[in-house]
């Protein structure tokens, strides 16, 4: 192969290092070495947007490859190709010679091409008397030899991001259908919660992405929508257990009978709350539909801290609690035994450990209980509602947005 020395260019185009370093690379190729042209132009064509080239460049290297009269870059080969500007515009579908002119540049910028030029910058070719080409000068496509494989390499990465943008898209194109599906879904079922932040919140993740996302952008906001999507389903399958534990009397669960030994043994004597109940209020509360009491606790997570030794163990924990925290809410003993009459006595349980959640918002305790009592003994007060908003305040997504 005959590369020459280092050369400059012709005319007032500037020599640099990198031209040197591009025509120092060419030199080092290794002599049996050959490549298929057209499958380099395929590398280059995918490796194009590292490179920072464009389309139009990328026809100007292929007008200059269809000059190399064989199919394989051989180092045993002159590579170099000497068409005259009116013969690239041609190949090149006609583009104008300034045009021209500035994507040559840019092939030998980029390092693809070399320019061997003449001593006059004429391009043209000497030949031996036997018609064997001797030496030429024009656009050495040596470059394109030497870094084969590294334009190779640039190619694979080149396709390798493409297909893992593509992964990314459609992963996240999923979450974003299961989420807004659930959002919908919940709100058509009457779930309780604050689905219009969460849906803010859904529209706050995909605002975030840029208007050219990469592949590492849309996984990120993936993560988000699939944090946000598990606390959704957390929430629809609360709500559909509770209502399924509304529809019917768990038969595989032992109900808490309310013998007058256990009230009298929850009830403060200083207090005259160890009023005993008739066989009849016992089979009133029986009918008493009790919440499971893990959700109970999910919802009012603040009576743990009354129950004796600060956790509530089982339902002679909880009533025991509620005893407590009726003293501290300031509701008189009456009241909260009209409750117990009413609602039976685990249901008022529960309503007392509610309204220590909502404490703070409630200006009169006992007229509330009251309220509800009221409600209760005209069928017109259900407890499931008010758990469900007291899980959904209390949940991971209610925390986040």
């Amino acid at each position: 192969m005959d590369t020459g020395l280092v050369t400059t260019p012709f005319g007032r185009r500037p020599m640099s290092l990198a031209l040197m370093r591009g025509q120092l690379q060419a030199e080092s190729v290794k002599p049996d070495k050959s490549v298929d042209k057209w499958k380099v132009f395929r590398d280059v064509c995918e490796a194009r947007p590292l490179l920072d080239i464009s389309d139009r460049t990328l026809a100007v290297l292929n007008a200059l490859l269809s000059f190399y009269p064989e199919n394989h870059l051989s180092s045993q080969a002159n590579m170099v190709v000497f068409p005259s500007n009116r013969q690239l515009m041609v190949r090149a579908h006609g583009i104008a010679v300034t045009t021209l002119r500035r994507h040559l540049a840019a092939l030998v910028e980029v390092g693809l091409i070399i320019r061997k030029d003449s001593a006059n910058g004429k391009r043209f070719a000497r030949r031996k008397t036997s018609g064997e080409l001797e030496d030429a000068y024009g656009f050495s496509l040596v470059p394109l030899l030497a870094r084969s494989e590294e334009l190779a390499a640039m190619a694979q990465k080149i396709e390798a991001d493409r297909l893992a943008l593509r992964r990314a898209r459609e992963r996240l194109t999923i979450c974003r259908r299961d989420v807004r599906k659930l959002i919908d879904a919940a709100i058509d079922e009457g779930v309780p919660g604050n689905w219009d932040d969460i849906e803010a919140a859904y529209m706050h993740h995909l605002a975030g992405l840029p208007r050219n996302p990469e592949a590492r952008d849309l996984d990120g906001v993936r993560l988000k929508l699939e944090h946000l999507r598990a606390d959704i389903v957390n929430l629809l399958t609360s709500f559909d257990n509770l209502r399924k534990t509304s529809a019917s009397v768990v038969q595989n669960e032992p109900h808490i009978q309310n013998s007058d030994t256990d009230y009298l043994e929850l009830e403060s004597s200083a207090t005259a709350e160890a009023s005993s109940t008739t066989d009849e209020a016992s089979r009133t509360n029986g009918a008493n539909k009790i919440f499971p009491l893990a959700l109970i606790l999910q919802a009012c997570p603040q009576i743990a801290d009354y129950a004796q030794g600060g956790s509530v163990k089982g339902w002679r924990d909880l009533l025991a609690a509620a005893v407590t925290v009726r003293s501290m809410l300031g509701i008189t003993p009456e009241t909260y035994q009209a409750a117990c009459d009413i609602l039976g006595r685990e249901h008022a349980a529960v309503v007392i450990a509610c309204m220590l959640e909502r404490a703070t918002h409630i200006n009169s305790p006992g007229g509330y209980l009251r309220h509800l009592t009221h409600k209760g003994a005209h069928g017109e007060f259900s407890l499931g509602p008010m758990l469900m908003a007291l899980v959904r305040q209390n949940s991971p997504v209610a925390r986040r947005v």
